[in-house]
Formats: C-alpha cells, structure tokens, sequence
C-alpha cells in the first residue's frame, strides 16, 4: 500500500530481493543480535519480502555519515552484490543522511527499522481509521527525508500567489502539501477520536466490562481471542497480523456478558509516529476494567518482549512510572493479569519451570490458545478478577423497571428482595465496577 505518491521505485515491492543488517551497540538492546535478526527476517517476511541473507555487525561507535565504519558498509555493498539484492533492510533507525549515504555505497534502496514498520502498517490497515492514522505517521516519516528521496525536486518553480511564492522551490512546497495533508487528516481523526469517545461512553453505561488483549505481535492474541469469542480474526503465525482493533461478546463464569477486545500488537521500538498516531485506539486500552497482557511464554525473548509492551503501556500512563504519576483527579489504571501462551510448545522440563514461576505469582495463568488447555482458568481468573471486592448494597428499584432487577441478577449476586409499595428492596453483592456502572443507568 503506497501512503503517499513517491517515486515509483521508491516503494517497498513484494518479493524484493532484501538483505538485512544490524548494527550491534554495546548495551542497547535487551536482545541478542540473532533475536533481532530473526525479528527483522519475520517483519520482512510479513509483507512478502525475499530476504536473502542476514547479518549484524558490531559497532562501536555511531558513524553520522552512515551508521557503520567504512570497512562493515563496504562489506554491506559486497553483501548485495552477491546475493542481488534489491533492497537492505537496516534493523535500526536510521537518519535521512544515513540512510541516502548507505543507498549510494550499496546501490540498492534502503530502509530503516521505521520505515519497514510503516510498511507493514500500510499493508495491514483495514479500516478507513487504521488507514488515516498510518498515513499520517508516514506523512511524519517522509517529512524529514524529503531531501533523501525528492532530490529530483530541487529544481525552483514560478508560483502564483496561492500556490506559493515566486521562487519556491518544489521541495518546499511537497514540504507544505504534506504539512497540509498531515493537518487534514489530524482533523479527521479528531472527528474519528470523539465519535470513538462518544461509543465508549455509551459502553461505559451500558451493563458490560470491557477486557482488552494486549500483547508483543505474534504472541497469540487474536488464537486467543478466536478461542474465547468464536470469531474468525485472522490469526496466522506472522507478525501483526492483526491491526485494527477487533471486539466481541463473550459470556465468562459469573459475568453474563463482557465486550473482549483485540488489539494490535506491539514490537520493540515501535515508531513514535506510530505511538502517536495510534494513540486514540490504543486508549482503548486505558477505558478497559481489564487488561490480559498475552505472553509467548515459549518464546527465547519472552522477558524482552514483556519489558517492551509495558514501555509502551507506560506511555498511554497504563503501566510503570506514567501509571503510578497519577493525579488525584485521573482514574486508575486498569489490572493487568498476564496470559502465558504457547504453553503446547514447551517441552516437559520447561513447562514444569513455567508451572513452577506461575504458581508464585496470583496474576498470571499459563494456557494454550492453539490446543485450548489453560483457557478455562484464564476465564475464571478473569472473571474473579472483575468481581474481586464486591461489596452488599441495598437498593431501591421502582417495581415498574424490571430490566434494573434483571441487570442486577445477571451482574451480582442478589441476596434478598422485598416489595415496599412502588419500589423494590434489593440486597445484592456487586463489583466496585458493576456497582458504577448500575449508578450511570440510573439506578439508586
């Protein structure tokens, strides 16, 4: 999906020829070169990418022109050559400086860690808000590297009055139509933003809790996801497979009803521009009354990959120092339980060491979303979580709102009722979060 008109053999093709490298910093990364490199192959492959050969290379220092020491790109553009490549992938950011200079010694197209997630966002986004929103944090990409890939545009041009001063060169003014456009659909999404806001609310009065799966991408959230709704999301062994967020009905042990949603998943160093032009969906997370934070327990990286989605929870102010920075005024954080996935792929040593961590922790329960084992406990888990700290409150219902009575029976536990003239005595057991959402609906 190309968000906005380059050059033509400035895009991504499906099926390139690619090579990818990565730079190894000393003490940057909590992963290990081969965990990274196996990261890049599989966000390469998510968007049909031929990747040829891999390798890291370590770095002392940063080089500004670009990036590598001259003897390590030299080794890149013999890495091309024999391989034919098309395209070098680079498994870290790159500037706009660094990323024409590499292009020029390796003659073939470069992109950055950025620019590949980007790409993949582009050709995930299904919805007409996934699609703004990955626009815009492209538009935000591209801004800074006009110089790199309009460099045909430095010619000057004459200009009437409204479409620029005379003298304008034509890389000012991409420059300003893509301010422009960046401002148009800022606007959009603001629209988008407060229609979001408007059914959130309405979901916040309505008679349900909202649980929210989050999760490192390819952790198994939407399996999961499928396994407890029924749904049919696309859920395949790739990387952000899912990206719009997705929501279901699902009945769980003592809760009639309760609205499940899947959200996209997270990677480390996941773009700012992507953070932010996401925000209004990722909060989605932070109005949820639970969060199951689905872990790839299988996974060599898992501890890396469970830092990596709280940084990015910490963000939206749902986890770490953002969460515990809270005003008096702002709501609390919804609770976290983690779901260890993939449990099917473990051996016997090893799951008997994961059943061994996981009974020392009361937030955690380990299942198979593929196979199905585990997910009982996961709902029931879920489900005392939400009903955790119910209190007994007697109220007072008119004898003429018989859908306030029925609500009760399904979302608490009534103990007791008696007739008192046009009003009905209810003594029952609810949740903090059922007692407010039953005050909203107006009950008393």
């Amino acid at each position: 999906m190309a968000i906005f008109n380059r050059d033509s053999d400035d895009e991504v093709a499906r099926g390139a020829r690619a090579v990818v490298v990565h730079a190894e910093t000393h003490g940057a990364d909590r992963r290990d070169s081969d965990a990274r490199l196996e990261e890049a192959r599989g966000l390469a492959l998510a968007i049909g990418i031929d990747v040829r050969a891999a390798q890291a290379f370590r770095v002392r220092d940063r080089k500004p022109a670009t990036l590598f020491g001259s003897g390590q790109v030299d080794q890149i553009a013999t890495l091309v050559k024999q391989e034919e490549a098309e395209l070098v992938i680079v498994d870290n950011s790159l500037s706009p400086v660094q990323q024409s200079n590499l292009e020029k010694a390796c003659e073939a197209k470069v992109i950055d860690r950025t620019g590949l997630i980007l790409e993949i966002f582009g050709e995930r986004a299904a919805t007409n808000e996934g699609r703004l929103q990955v626009e815009l944090a492209h538009l935000d990409y591209q801004a800074g590297r006009l110089v790199r890939s309009w460099t045909h545009l430095e010619r000057q041009r004459g200009g009437f009055g409204f479409l620029g001063g005379p003298g304008e060169t034509q890389i000012e003014a991409d420059r300003r139509m893509i301010r422009d456009r960046m401002a148009k659909i800022r606007r959009e999404l603001d629209q988008v933003t407060r229609t979001r806001g408007l059914h959130r609310a309405r979901r916040q009065r309505a008679p349900w809790p909202v649980i929210a799966l989050v999760g490192y991408t390819n952790a198994g959230k939407s399996t999961l996801f499928n396994r407890l709704t029924g749904a049919t999301v696309m859920a395949e062994d790739l990387l952000f497979a899912t990206l719009d967020p997705t929501m279901r009905q699902i009945v769980l042990p003592g809760l009639d009803k309760a609205i499940l949603s899947d959200t996209v998943g997270f990677v480390s160093d996941l773009p700012t521009q992507l953070i932010a032009a996401f925000r209004a969906t990722l909060e989605e997370v932070l109005s949820a009354d639970l969060i199951v934070h689905v872990r790839d327990i299988a996974h060599p990286d898992t501890e890396a990959q469970r830092d990596d989605v709280l940084d990015v929870l910490g963000e939206l102010g749902v986890a770490g120092e953002a969460a515990l920075d809270r005003g008096e005024g702002d709501p609390e954080p919804p609770p976290i339980i983690e779901a260890w996935n993939k449990l099917d792929l473990l051996g016997e040593e090893d799951a008997a060491l994961v059943r061994e961590q996981a009974a020392r922790r009361d937030d955690v329960v380990i299942l198979s979303a593929l196979t199905g084992e585990g997910v009982e406990g996961l709902q029931r888990a879920v489900s005392d979580r939400m009903t955790r700290g119910a209190k007994i409150y007697g109220l007072r219902v008119p004898v003429s709102d018989g859908a306030a009575i029925a609500w009760l029976h399904e979302h608490g536990e009534v103990l007791a009722t008696m007739v008192e003239g046009e009003e009905t005595r209810v003594e029952v057991r609810l949740s903090d979060a059922a007692f407010a959402r039953f005050t909203k609906r107006g009950g008393n």
